[in-house]
């Protein structure tokens, strides 16, 4: 039973069949959909009365089990309908949770689900469950006031939480260790990021043999994976996959996958992937950069991939910016057409985003010897009365900061970053 959120503006029809995909990646099998045109929301049941009462109609005659609606609901709005209608009643980010939950197979995935679903669950503590009004009390060590049901869940409910969220810190130690390793051995890192099933998974097996699980569905893998690229013309790059961003993805679960979206957060690029063959595609993007915003990865440096070509009847090109580098290219992950000017863009990007040369630091600069160290930007060093010869190769924005001040450290590392950005390389 499915109840899209129609709306007037020129998305809609596409946004309920992206619904409808949602409901049938989920397992659900679609009985009837009803649509509803709401300009203000009710507060008692969201849609009006009049609808209301037609969706009722409408479980009754197809004796449905559960109702999925394509907005975000309020407690009390979801508990109104679910003892209108005598159903389950779900809404847009519970729906995504429920997928989610189903296709996580990493012990982190799993935890990073279960503690999204239960923050989205500590709001929804407002049922008409009878069991929820049931006092504690009136036994030996239980007199007085007592503690009714509902306190109960709650608190228990933010004890399960702050315990996922311990063992997620430490699972985020163990990544962030991972993550230092990686830069101590400046190996350029590329993330994919996109619209879910724009083809991210098939591409990153098509670069990397990485035998990710990809199929033509939302949200087909959910947890990160990273592999090493060997054929590129920079040297080797290590590239990660992400999970797939959507249209209100629930803010529950942006905060919760962490560890993966730190992927997109930590990289030197971004390959966007995008379906070529999808007239909303810059709707789309506009969606998945909001999201990069929102977890601190809109200022990363993006190559746009236009994916699918096949299906667009289109031919694998490469667009350049003004400054000549790889900007947007055209290719097909599932035919392999395109990625030979792929693997060129990127060794092309990363060689032009990295700096790789020698800097002269006094003895005096040990703060910025110092910050060097932590950020794994030196490959090696020697060190005399002068001060220390570094061999510098890392990003030229994770140096762009330290570079800032008017100290002569800072002078000597902006005249190595300076030259490279104006050069377009």
């Amino acid at each position: 039973m499915v109840l899209p959120h129609a709306r007037d503006d020129a998305d809609s029809a596409s946004r309920a069949e992206e619904f409808v995909e949602l409901v049938r990646s989920a397992g659900a099998q679609v009985l009837a959909r009803v649509q509803a045109r709401v300009d203000r929301p009710s507060p008692r049941y969201y849609i009006g009365s009049g609808k209301a009462d037609e969706l009722a109609e409408t479980v009754r005659a197809t004796e449905a089990d559960v109702v999925l609606v394509d907005h975000t609901l309020s407690p009390v709005q979801e508990r109104n309908l679910e003892q209108l209608l005598k159903v389950r009643v779900v809404d847009r980010a519970g729906l995504i949770l429920d997928i989610f939950a189903q296709r996580a197979r990493s012990h982190e995935g799993k935890l990073e689900v279960e503690l999204a679903q239960l923050r989205h669950l500590s709001t929804r503590l407002v049922r008409g469950w009878t069991h929820l009004e049931r006092q504690r009390g009136g036994s030996i060590g239980l007199r007085g006031p007592g503690e009714t049901q509902l306190e109960t869940d709650r608190r228990l409910l933010g004890a399960r939480i702050r315990m996922l969220g311990q063992r997620l810190d430490k699972v985020n130690v163990q990544r962030e260790q991972q993550r230092r390793s990686r830069m101590r051995h400046t190996v350029p890192r590329v993330a994919l990021v996109g619209y879910t099933n724009a083809g991210k998974s098939t591409l990153f097996n098509a670069l990397t043999t990485g035998g990710v699980y990809a199929a033509d569905q939302l949200f087909a893998t959910l947890d990160p994976t990273v592999r090493r690229i060997e054929d590129l013309s920079c040297g080797p790059a290590v590239l990660a996959d992400t999970v797939g961003f959507i249209r209100e993805l629930p803010h529950d679960l942006v905060a919760a996958f962490r560890a993966t979206l730190s992927e997109a957060r930590d990289a030197d690029l971004l390959l966007h992937v995008s379906d070529a063959a999808d007239p909303e595609r810059d709707l789309l993007a506009r969606v998945v950069n909001a999201v990069l915003d929102e977890i601190g990865a809109g200022d990363v440096p993006q190559l746009r991939v236009m994916n699918k070509i096949d299906l667009a009847g289109m031919p694998p090109s490469v667009q350049r910016d003004a400054e000549g580098r790889p900007d947007r290219l055209w290719l097909s992950a599932a035919s392999g057409e395109g990625l030979d000017l792929l693997r060129e863009a990127l060794g092309e990007r990363l060689g032009g985003e990295r700096v790789r040369a020698a800097l002269q630091l006094p003895l005096s600069a040990g703060r910025m010897h110092a910050r060097l160290v932590a950020l794994g930007a030196i490959t090696s060093e020697q060190v005399d009365a002068a001060g220390w010869t570094l061999q510098i190769d890392a990003p030229r924005s994770v140096l762009a900061p330290l570079a800032g001040n008017a100290d002569e450290a800072s002078r000597a590392l902006r005249n190595l970053i300076v030259p490279v950005a104006e050069s377009g390389a």
